[in-house]
């Protein structure tokens, strides 16, 4: 909905009550600054939350609103074990967050609204009486603020302990991870190329929570030149820089080494057999969700394995899930997801 609508926005409201759904509360309990500097007003306890960043439904989940999701960007399909872990996600209306409208967020009686960056629709939610938090970010601190916010959102004490257990492991995590690795040159760091997409080319570059990550597990992001996600690049790029180790994101396909008229095969992580498949959860672990802890340590592992002999990927999969998911996780599902495979078909699921 464009910048020129709001004659149509102020019909969506009329339409809104005319199909007896109610405008969200007039009373608004709490000014939130969002990530965008936004002070925005929300309902003491909202109730009907429409998510449309991919990345944040995770950190919502994580803080109890699995239940007040109405609206969500993540389907089955992309995040099956999402909805393992919180099937609640079923109730909700899987939508395409830039097609959402404003006369469908009143129609869903929605209350609240996460989004990853500002723009004109936001202007459209707001200008109906819908709240809008931005909730974006670039590094880890951000990420601590975004899950701040979002406790403070959701309005409980529990969200509020979550929250701050949560930064409590990060922080731990990333202070644990740094000392262990204080000592290892620069030089002795190896070069990483974390792989986006292999069909397009696509690579994650700096200045992104990938290139952060990288460098937190005693790695040099490999894509020198390259700033920000996803990336387009060639083929020659990649063998230009050699990467030492290659990391393939999730959602980013099969490698076949013979393919570019076989630049693959003489890479020289291909030919030491450093190419590694990056773990995937309720939410892929490279990127922006609540288990980048889980990724730090992974990730320092597979780089330097001397350093951490002693940490148990599976065991400590299993512990995070069970103390921020409230999911028994069992070892063999730990495994699947460290292989950054889908969970297995429940028994008799129709899903």
């Amino acid at each position: 909905m464009d910048w020129g609508r709001r004659g149509m926005i102020a019909g969506a409201v009329a339409g809104g009550i005319m199909l007896g759904a109610p405008l969200p509360p007039a009373a608004m309990a709490r000014d939130i600054t969002d990530m965008a500097g936004h002070a925005v007003s929300v309902p003491d306890h909202p109730d009907r939350i429409a998510d449309l960043w991919f990345a944040h439904n995770e950190l919502l989940l994580m803080l109890g609103g699995a239940d007040r999701v109405v609206m969500t960007v993540d389907r089955p399909q992309a995040r099956p074990w999402m909805y393992r872990v919180f099937p609640a996600l079923y109730r909700a209306q899987a939508v395409n967050g830039p097609q959402v409208n404003a006369e469908t967020l009143l129609r869903e009686r929605v209350d609240l609204v996460f989004v990853p960056e500002a723009s004109a629709t936001i202007a459209a939610f707001r200008a109906v009486g819908v709240p809008v938090l931005v909730s974006s970010f670039q590094d880890v601190d951000g990420l601590l603020r975004v899950v701040d916010m979002t406790a403070t959102a959701l309005g409980t004490e529990a969200a509020r302990a979550t929250a701050a257990q949560y930064r409590t492991l990060m922080r731990q995590t990333v202070s644990d991870v740094r000392e262990r690795l204080s000592t290892i040159a620069d030089s002795a760091r190896p070069r990483v190329l974390h792989i986006q997409s292999l069909h397009p080319l696509r690579v994650d570059g700096a200045h992104s929570i990938v290139d952060e990550w990288i460098t937190l597990a005693g790695g040099r992001n490999a894509a020198v030149g390259v700033e920000g996600n996803m990336k387009p690049v060639s083929a020659e790029q990649i063998a230009a820089w050699d990467p030492d180790v290659i990391i393939l994101g999730p959602d980013s396909g099969a490698l076949d080494t013979a393919a570019d008229g076989g630049m693959w095969q003489k890479l020289r992580a291909v030919r030491t057999g450093r190419v590694l498949n990056n773990p995937s959860g309720v939410f892929p672990w490279d990127r922006y969700g609540s288990e980048l802890p889980l990724q730090i340590r992974w990730a320092a592992k597979a780089l330097h394995p001397d350093r951490f002999a002693d940490t148990d990927p599976v065991g400590m999969t299993c512990d995070f899930y069970r103390t921020y998911f409230h999911y028994d996780l069992s070892r063999a599902d730990a495994q699947r997801i460290l292989a950054g495979q889908p969970p297995q078909p429940a028994a008799g699921a129709g899903q």
